[in-house]
């Protein structure tokens, strides 16, 4: 199999798989191609503004709603657990990678939800998990009807097939997964691990350019939607279905991914984050981190967002007189920050590959006391940070772990450890 791909951000795809089976002229022909069913799949309210609003038409074997009763799954033992009940304080938070599971487990099996913000009935908040998966997903997929899914790779790729079509998706990508699109993973590496994304808000949108004009930062012609592909399977599959924080299962007849055309402006798309065209200063200091936005989910206050998904990618720094490193800070934004690989320029331990770390509204963080001695100390001549991916959720609403997040054997309790020993000002 060697997925092919439609290129453009939100852009209007149409694209068969069996020539003729996309209806002309026509969204739901009294009679389809091929005796195809007509369904559309709208993430956005059918009188959303017509440049917001986001659906697809799919042209599938059987109806979607061809299935049994849903019952409680008890699979996906860390998959959603809600979050801790317990006073909340405002601690600064790091998680080490999780370990790799002992027996096979598929990746929706896999997933550990680290924390929440907001309450996905609502349509606002995002929540975090973390994956180790081992094995293909076999005659089993999954539907979220909470919100997106954004998959970050950090160790071995992820085969993502959807109704839409397949996605590839290696580290230093990402994978978005629409709500409501039903999909299941393969692991083309035998083993992945990664983190994932919820976001139970308006749609992953790219950010306004404002001064910057018209190009720079992620650029909507890097983005890739599958090419239509579909499965006849006429076996029993398991459907997983995510909805209002729960998890529920049903049997189907064949498999859900037997959409054989589709046309519109919804589908799920990977991202190659190393094509993200990053903006600097030339002169002193350096911009807030919103300039690094790759993907943002807007909330009703303007420019505050639901969710920003933000990297910190190899790049230049030449400013004059200026702290380098990320400075020391308190803001709005909860902050759940993890690695894809290299090291992270504000931490010089601890902070590894893999791992997690969050920072909630008005929580007190920046560098570590020797990333502090070396950037002040530093000849700042022209230097380029390189080898290195790190990434945040940011979200307006507080983060809260789940309580197995805050009980794991992961959670580094010296955390606090890092901003011990500044020295004090040395005051005339």
């Amino acid at each position: 199999m060697h997925p092919t791909y439609l290129t453009g951000f939100g852009a209007h795809h149409s694209t068969e798989a069996i020539p003729s089976a996309l209806p002309i002229g026509r969204n739901s022909p009294q009679r389809p191609p091929f005796g195809l069913y007509a369904e559309q799949l709208s993430a956005t309210a059918f009188t959303a503004p017509r440049a917001e609003n986001r659906r697809s038409w799919l042209y599938r074997m059987r109806p979607s709603g061809e299935h049994g009763p849903y019952v409680a799954y008890k699979g996906a033992k860390h998959f959603a657990p809600g979050i801790s009940a317990s006073p909340l304080p405002p601690n600064r938070l790091r998680w080490s990678p999780i370990e790799a599971p002992s027996g096979e487990v598929d990746l929706i099996d896999s997933l550990f939800t680290m924390m929440a913000s907001g309450n996905p009935a609502d349509g606002e908040g995002v929540a975090v998990h973390l994956y180790a998966a081992n094995k293909d997903m076999e005659r089993r997929a999954f539907m979220n009807a909470d919100g997106e899914l954004v998959f970050v790779p950090e160790q071995g790729a992820l085969r993502l097939l959807t109704e839409f079509g397949v996605l590839d998706v290696a580290p230093g990508s990402i994978g978005v997964i629409p709500r409501g699109v039903r999909f299941r993973a393969e692991l083309p590496d035998g083993a992945a691990r990664g983190y994932v994304g919820e976001n139970h808000g308006e749609l992953f949108r790219l950010p306004e350019l404002g001064p910057l004009g018209s190009n720079g930062l992620a650029n909507p012609r890097d983005f890739e939607s599958p090419a239509a592909w579909f499965e006849d399977v006429d076996e029993d599959f398991e459907l997983i279905h995510k909805a209002r924080g729960s998890l529920w299962t049903t049997t189907l007849r064949h498999s859900p991914l037997d959409v054989v055309a589709w046309h519109g402006n919804l589908a799920p798309y990977r991202y190659d984050l190393a094509r993200f065209n990053t903006i600097g200063t030339v002169s002193y200091d350096h911009p807030d981190p919103s300039i690094f936005t790759v993907l943002t989910s807007p909330s009703a206050i303007p420019g505050t967002a639901n969710c920003d998904f933000v990297i910190f990618p190899p790049r230049w720094m030449v400013g004059e007189d200026t702290f380098r490193p990320p400075w020391f800070h308190r803001n709005l934004m909860s902050e759940a920050m993890g690695l894809i690989y290299g090291a992270y320029d504000a931490k010089a331990e601890g902070f590894v590959p893999g791992a997690l770390s969050l920072h909630n509204i008005m929580t007190s963080h920046g560098p570590d006391l020797e990333t502090w001695r070396g950037a002040s100390a530093a000849e700042l001549k022209p230097h380029k940070t390189e080898g290195t991916m790190a990434f945040m959720f940011e979200s307006r609403r507080v983060y809260v772990p789940t309580d197995q997040a805050l009980k794991s054997d992961a959670l580094q309790a010296d955390y606090d450890e890092c901003w011990q020993g500044f020295p004090k000002a040395d005051l005339p």
